[in-house]
């Protein structure tokens, strides 16, 4: 008579969060390798206003006052504002309208939750695939830039860097917000945000010409601190507000990691 048979199961030891939320960087990738141009794409759009407005309006309107008050010709001066809005716009594209079709139409979140991912590896790894995008974008529009002699400080190179941390905090809040939208409808509001903030956050002129109040209101902009951040670096230009902007983008960034994953707790495991 035979012994009891002892049944040993392999135990497969979990990856860590940082590893699961890789796989899906993974798969971004291999999804986007041969739609490339997709992601391009929205390398123009900043380009074309720095042509049209920089170099165009430019030549009209002369010099203008740089961080500190030093005079700067007019396109240097825009674009590291139009660098800082490509970095927002990618981060932003990704996390709001392909998350969406991702959570409500394509139900890809419901299979890679049948794997040993969980909510906030997802929010992770989608976070930092926007921030990716964001910062393609940043890199080809450094390179535009540093070609036009628009980057008088080897100092912008960090520029590539800062870019990386603007999708960040744009990718998670835009992310977060997804998590609520019901419809393609609601996203008429994220123009509705994106636009003012392009317009009104230092972009096209130095924040002094602005009423007092208005002033106050745009220092509350995330993409102002963004812009103030990349044109300190590309004009060499360096002050210790610059802290206070990336401390801004951090908290904005960490905030918005917290809320998505919450969210997407909620909208996966209910």
């Amino acid at each position: 008579m035979s012994g009891p048979t002892t049944l040993t199961a392999r135990v497969v030891p979990p990856l860590r969060p940082g590893r699961r939320a890789g796989r899906l960087l993974e798969r971004n990738f291999l999804v986007y390798r041969h739609a490339w141009m997709i992601i391009f794409s929205g390398f123009f759009e900043p380009l074309f206003y720095l042509f049209s407005i920089g170099v165009g309006l430019g030549s009209l309107v002369g010099d203008v006052a740089g961080p500190g008050g030093a005079p700067v010709e007019y396109a240097a001066f825009v674009a590291p504002a139009l660098l800082g809005s490509s970095a927002m716009n990618g981060a932003i594209y990704e996390s709001t309208f392909n998350i969406f079709f991702k959570l409500k139409y394509g139900r890809i979140y419901d299979a890679v939750l049948a794997t040993p991912m969980q909510p906030a590896d997802i929010a992770v790894g989608e976070i930092t695939w926007s921030l990716m995008r964001g910062a393609i974008y940043a890199a080809g529009f450094l390179v535009v830039m540093a070609a036009m002699g628009y980057m008088p400080s080897w100092w912008g190179i960090l520029a590539l860097p800062a870019s990386t941390l603007i999708g960040f905090a744009f990718g998670a809040c835009g992310m977060a917000v997804t998590t609520f939208m019901r419809s393609w409808q609601d996203f008429d509001l994220i123009g509705l945000v994106t636009l003012p903030l392009f317009l009104f956050s230092g972009t096209f002129y130095p924040l002094s010409v602005y009423p007092g109040a208005f002033q106050v209101m745009t220092r509350f902009s995330p993409l102002y601190h963004s812009v103030e951040i990349i044109r300190a670096l590309t004009l060499g230009t360096f002050v210790w507000s610059l802290a206070g902007h990336v401390a801004f983008l951090l908290v904005m960034g960490a905030i918005g990691v917290i809320v998505a994953s919450r969210r997407l707790g909620m909208l996966l495991l209910r």
